[in-house]
Order: structure tokens, then sequence, then C-alpha cells
């Protein structure tokens, strides 16, 4: 059991920016990294619909198998992380939340940038950490529509993408907002074009990516199970895709600088039945 791999799964290439820092805090865990491109983005669905596309994948990644879920998804965490641990008693599952609680801890203004989708906005869970840790402090936020579709093309520094952030900054910026959430795991893409735009800000900006304090507890959950590997030699990745897979194999050789095969996760019966792998290249 402590051999079989850790599953990852966003409804795109944003978890790719959770995997590259569980890759390297646990370098010799296997991974299997589903992306289901076909249902992209998830964040304008209701959360009905973005549970059960969760619910469906994460029975594609116990079918590989998987010792852990990593729900590299605001969105899918925030409609969909406790059904998954209802359906899934056995199975420990890591999820995403915004860093309301460590920006509103460290902010100087009192003014918090909160980017994430219209699905984590409107989510409980969401607003539980607004009633938990937001207490006065001030969260200027911006569901960052047409971003995540503008990532997943690989444009993570062009002119159009540059227009979109600052015109979503913009505001923050006026209203003294000092401390940036990035609330969404397509957003650690574009972090340079964020440096750039903000370099002229009145005020420093600091910028929290959830990625690294996610992939933390990912090692607390496997050692408290018992579940760390014990292998000393390199792990492996197999990388999914329920859209296809020459884009996802280009977005890893883009983001994460890695030559990899991908493997195609096909619906079955119209989302009756999860999605099933097939090998590189069918």
């Amino acid at each position: 059991m402590n051999e079989t791999a850790v599953g990852v799964f966003d409804s795109g290439i944003g978890g790719l920016s959770v995997l590259r820092h569980l890759q390297q805090l646990l370098p010799h865990e296997n991974f299997v990294y589903l992306a289901d491109q076909a249902h992209v983005p998830y964040g304008p669905r209701s959360h009905a619909e973005i549970r059960r596309l969760s619910e469906a994948v994460t029975h594609a990644l116990l079918a590989q198998p998987i010792k852990l879920l990593v729900v590299a998804c605001n969105t899918a965490s925030a409609a969909a992380l406790s059904y998954l641990r209802q359906q899934f008693p056995a199975l420990p599952v890591v999820g995403m939340e915004p860093a309301v609680k460590p920006a509103a801890m460290q902010t100087r203004t009192g003014k918090v940038g909160v980017l994430a989708t219209a699905g984590t906005f409107e989510s409980q869970r969401y607003a539980s950490l607004m009633a938990r840790f937001a207490q006065g402090v001030t969260l200027y936020e911006n569901p960052c529509r047409g971003l995540v579709e503008l990532i997943e093309a690989g444009n993570t520094e062009g002119e159009e993408t540059a227009v979109l952030l600052q015109q979503i900054l913009a505001p923050m910026i006026n209203a003294g907002v000092d401390t940036l959430v990035l609330g969404c795991t397509h957003y650690p893409f574009v972090l340079p074009l964020l440096d750039r735009l903000l370099a002229n800000a009145p005020q420093p900006v600091t910028i929290i990516d959830p990625a690294p304090a996610v992939v933390r507890q990912t090692r607390r959950v496997l050692a408290q199970s018992n579940l760390l590997t014990t292998a000393t030699a390199p792990g492996t990745t197999r990388y999914l895709t329920t859209g296809p897979a020459t884009g996802l194999a280009s977005a890893v050789s883009q983001l994460l600088g890695e030559e990899v095969a991908v493997e195609t996760a096909v619906w079955q019966d119209s989302l009756a039945g999860p999605p099933t792998a097939e090998a590189p290249g069918q």
C-alpha cells in the first residue's frame, strides 16, 4: 500500500502548480495526475455538477489505484471536498482553500485581494473562511472570468492575459491592497506577469500561493496514516486527461519543463460512469 501512488486531480492544468511542489517535497512518492479537461473550467458550473464530476474522477483514480487524493482545484475543493470525504471514508483526501487566514494575519493595511473563481466565492467553505478569519479585514474579490481559459490555452504572459490582469488588479491597487491571495491553482502560472504588473504599486504587495501549505499537509496526512513510501528511488508520475493528450503534454512541457507521455481518460456513458484510462497515443 505504501508504494501505491498519490492521486492528484484538477479541472485542467492548474493542479500542475500543486504537483510540482508535491514532487519536490515527496520525491520518492509515485503520483497519478488526472486533468478533467473535457469539462474545464469548473468555476461556472453548479456545485451539484462539480460534485458529480469530482466523484467520478475519484472513482477513476481509485482504479489506478491510489492511496491518498489531493484535490488540486480550489473550485472542486469548495464544492465537493466534504462530499468526497463522505463518499470515500477510507480514502484520505486533502483539498485546497484560499489562504484567507495567513493573508489576514500578515496584511499591514487591512486590505486583501482575493483572486478565485465564482464557484469558490459562492461556496459555503469560502463563507466559513470569511467568518472565521477575515473579521476586521477588507477583502477585495474578483472571479477573474476568462483567466483560467487563457492559462489553459498556454497564454501565461501574452498581451491578452496582461490586459485582463491589469483590469482585475487596478481597483485593488487603488484601494490599498498589500496582500494578494491566489485562490485558484491555475493562477500561480501567471506569477511572473503578476509580479511585473504589481512592480509599480504604491505599496509592496505580497502574493500568497497556498500550494506549499497544501503539500505540507499532504505529507502530514501520509505520515499520520502510515502511508509514506519506503522507496529510496525517485518516484514516477503518470499523466491522464479527459481532453486531448497533446494539450496536457504541451502544458507539462511548458510549465514543468518535462516531456511526458499522457494517457487519455475517456468518460463512459455520458458521465454515468467514471472515465477510464487508455494507453498513451490511443
